[in-house]
C-alpha cells in the first residue's frame, strides 16, 4: 500500500477513486471529470493497493472572501475508506500528511463533517463552528415571465453556465468563496440540475426552489453586482412569506433575520494564522464539497 496524489490522468487509479466515491457516498465524479470540471484545484490524497484506491482525503484549493478581503482556503472533502480497510488509521495518516504538506500555506482549512465522525476532526486541531441562516420576510413579487429555465443536456445552456460559473463574482463580499468553479459545476450537474434559471435582464443564473410559502435561494451567479430587488420580484409568487438564503447575503436595502442553521453534521475550521473565523455566517452551499 502506498500514498499517492495527483493521479487524475491515470485512468485506472481515477476510475477506482470514482467508484469508491460512488460506493461510499453516492457521488458521481465520472461525468464531472468527463466534462472537464475536475481541475488542478481538486487534489485527492489516497492510499492505493496496486491500482485500487482504498482510502482518500481530498483537498480543494480556493479563496475565502471575508469583508471584501481574500484569504487562502483549503476545503477538505471526500474523506472515505473502503469497508475492508477501515480501523487501520488510514484516514488519520492522510490527514496528518495533508497537514504537513500544507503547513503555512493556508489561512483557513475547513470541512463539512458527517454526524458519525464529529469526534474525529478535533484531534487534528479543527474547531466546530456555528452557522447562521439568513432570510427576509414577506416579499411580494410574481412579476414572472423573465426567467428561462436552463437544461444541462443542452450544449448551449451548459456552455453559458460554464462561462458564468468560471467568470463569476463571489456571491457575497461579506463571506463567500472564489476559484471554486469546479465544486459549483459538480452541484450544477448533480444537485441543482432541475433548478437552474437564466435571468436575462441582469445577465445572471439563479438557483432556487419554491416550497409552499417559502423560496429557497441557493445561488446567484453573475459577473457583476445585480439588482436584487428585481430578481426577488421575478422568483417570488404573491403568497411568498419568506425567502431563505443558502449563503451569507450582503445586499443593501434588505432587512435580514438570522437564525441558527442546522445541517446534517457540522462545519469544522482549522485556522492557519492569527485570524478569527466570523460568526453569523453561512458558507455558500454551491461551493461546499
Amino acid at each position: 500500500m502506498k500514498l499517492i496524489s495527483n493521479y487524475r490522468d491515470n485512468e485506472l487509479l481515477r476510475s477506482s477513486f470514482i467508484q469508491l466515491a460512488a460506493d461510499i457516498f453516492g457521488l458521481d465524479f465520472k461525468n464531472w471529470h468527463k466534462k472537464g470540471y475536475w481541475g488542478e484545484r481538486y487534489v485527492p490524497y489516497s492510499f492505493a493497493e496496486g491500482d485500487r484506491i482504498v482510502a482518500n482525503v481530498s483537498v480543494n484549493r480556493l479563496e475565502i472572501i471575508m469583508d471584501g478581503k481574500s484569504y487562502r482556503g483549503l476545503q477538505i472533502g471526500t474523506v472515505m475508506t473502503h469497508p475492508d480497510y477501515r480501523n487501520r488509521g488510514l484516514s488519520a495518516s492522510l490527514m496528518n500528511h495533508i497537514l504537513d504538506e500544507y503547513s503555512g500555506k493556508y489561512d483557513f482549512m475547513y470541512l463539512f463533517a458527517n454526524d458519525n465522525v464529529l469526534d474525529f476532526y478535533p484531534r487534528f486541531g479543527f474547531e466546530r463552528m456555528e452557522e447562521s441562516q439568513y432570510s427576509v420576510s414577506f416579499f411580494s413579487g410574481d412579476r414572472g415571465g423573465k426567467l428561462r429555465k436552463l437544461a444541462i443536456g443542452d450544449s448551449n445552456d451548459l456552455l453559458l453556465i460554464e462561462k458564468m460559473v468560471y467568470g463569476r463574482e463571489p456571491v457575497s463580499r461579506s463571506f463567500g468563496t472564489a476559484n471554486s468553479g469546479g465544486i459549483t459545476m459538480y452541484h450544477v450537474l448533480n444537485v441543482f440540475a432541475d433548478h437552474l434559471y437564466y435571468f436575462e435582464e441582469e445577465d445572471s443564473i439563479v438557483i432556487f426552489t419554491k416550497e409552499e410559502d417559502k423560496v429557497h435561494l441557493y445561488d446567484v451567479i453573475s459577473k457583476a453586482p445585480i439588482n436584487i430587488n428585481m430578481l426577488l420580484e421575478r422568483i417570488t409568487p404573491k403568497k411568498t412569506s419568506e425567502i431563505v438564503f443558502h449563503y451569507a447575503p450582503d445586499y443593501e436595502g434588505l432587512e435580514y433575520e438570522l437564525s441558527p442553521f442546522q445541517r446534517e453534521g457540522a462545519l469544522f475550521v482549522k485556522k492557519g494564522a492569527a485570524l478569527a473565523f466570523p460568526s453569523s455566517v453561512k458558507h455558500p452551499v454551491t461551493s461546499e464539497a
